[in-house]
């Protein structure tokens, strides 16, 4: 029975040309294929009754065969003799290649596991406040690992060429100066990591949250590891730096729930009745799907010079349907008001006739030229200004100017 050591050396003979050493590589890469087909099916079938695990390893199928083939391809080289052209930047190649692959493996597990935690708590439910709480607490924490993870593989990468590893021990030796720039270079990408961290744990926004930020209300579409999406109502995207959500003040109408209560204004005249009113917005919100029973209030918040200013309380389950419903009201309510009432809507009063045409509250008698009349029951003629009081356009001034010039009874031209 032959020796393994004489297995080996018939195993290393190949490797000591080019052609013999890519045959064994390609015979490598082909086992390698081989391996992880036959594992990835046993494993499927095993995970089968297991939803979460089969996602996971749904996201670790491509990272575990670049792997399993750098693997094959490693023990050809460092196996191959030493005299072998070109070994020695081959092997530097494998290492970085090596190290590239197990990062990738790592961070698409983190993902696989964040994913996993996601699927596990939908979000198409009637109260998905833990469920939204669970999202972003999985995404924010597995990107932020997947950062971490690829910082130390770039890191351990750098640090696989010898010439690499004396320049860090150079900046070691001043070690002030290079954390200070270093702490300068990277503050926006360590802040941002930092605080996603912090939103992660203590989650003043998450997922499908609705916020209103300077001024733009939309609803949190995406926390990444340095910015959140905001998906404005018009279909716009708002990007915000997560340092942002930790240092500045914002409005999140879904903090502690998803129910919201949404305001109506109405103006109207003094003389409008407000018990109608509060009937029909009753009527209308027993027949509104959007309304979720809680709050239905109908109040004189305002008295102006002008009109009275009536506000109406309703409430939904979030703000989406709260907007349908607060538009639905103000509508119902303004048609009640043209039907039923239409004299009582705001009306502007103001004078438009110019100076001439101004009413005159007095007027002197017009000056005659003869006898007064004998008799004190003489009809009222237009130019009198008696008769004109109480008119609503005032005196006619082209029958006073006429009655003004008018020769006298009993003289003529």
């Amino acid at each position: 029975m032959q020796s393994f050591d004489h297995f080996l050396d018939l195993a290393e003979r190949p490797l000591g040309t080019w052609p013999g050493a890519l045959v064994v590589a390609a015979i490598a890469v082909a086992v390698a294929v081989g391996v992880h087909r036959i594992g990835a099916r046993i494993l499927t079938r095993i995970a089968r009754p297991y939803p979460l695990m089969s996602v996971v390893l749904r996201y670790i199928d491509t990272p575990a065969l670049v792997l399993l083939i750098f693997l094959g391809l490693g023990f050809v080289i460092f196996e191959a003799p030493d005299t072998l052209p070109l070994i020695g930047v081959l092997r530097d190649v494998e290492t970085v290649a090596l190290i590239g692959a197990l990062t990738f493996l790592a961070a698409r597990s983190a993902g696989a596991v964040g994913e996993a935690i996601v699927q596990a708590h939908p979000l198409d439910t009637d109260d998905n406040l833990n469920a939204r709480r669970i999202h972003t607490q999985a995404r924010v924490l597995a990107r932020s690992v997947m950062v971490v993870i690829v910082i130390i593989g770039f890191g351990a990468a750098l640090m696989a060429f010898p010439s690499v590893r004396q320049i860090g021990a150079s900046l070691l030796a001043s070690a002030g100066v290079a954390g200070l720039v270093a702490g300068i270079a990277a503050r926006p990408v360590l802040g941002n990591l930092i605080a996603g961290l912090q939103i992660a744990l203590s989650q003043p926004i998450r997922l499908d949250d609705v916020v209103v930020i300077q001024g733009e209300w939309g609803r949190v579409e995406e926390i990444t590891g340095t910015y959140v999406s905001i998906r404005i109502w018009d279909q716009r995207r708002l990007i915000v730096p997560l340092q942002w959500f930790i240092e500045n003040p914002f409005t999140n109408w879904t903090r502690n729930s998803s129910q919201i209560i949404g305001t109506v204004f109405l103006y109207v005249d003094y003389r409008m009745p407000i018990a109608p009113l509060r009937e029909e917005l009753e009527r209308i919100l027993a027949h509104a799907p959007e309304w979720d029973g809680r709050v239905q209030v109908l109040q004189v918040t305002d008295a102006t010079d002008r009109a009275l200013q009536l506000r109406a309380l309703v409430s939904s389950f979030d703000s989406a349907l709260n907007w349908d419903l607060r538009c639905r009201v103000r509508e119902g309510l303004v048609n009640f008001v043209q039907a039923a009432y239409p004299q009582y809507l705001p009306r502007a009063r103001a004078d438009l006739s110019t100076d001439k045409d101004r009413h005159v509250d007095f007027a002197p008698p017009l000056e005659r030229a003869g006898p007064e009349p004998a008799s004190a029951n003489t009809a009222n003629t237009p130019a009198d200004p008696v008769a004109s009081r109480g008119e609503p356009g005032g005196p006619d001034a082209r029958a006073h100017a006429a009655a003004s010039t008018a020769p006298a009874p009993g003289k003529r031209g």
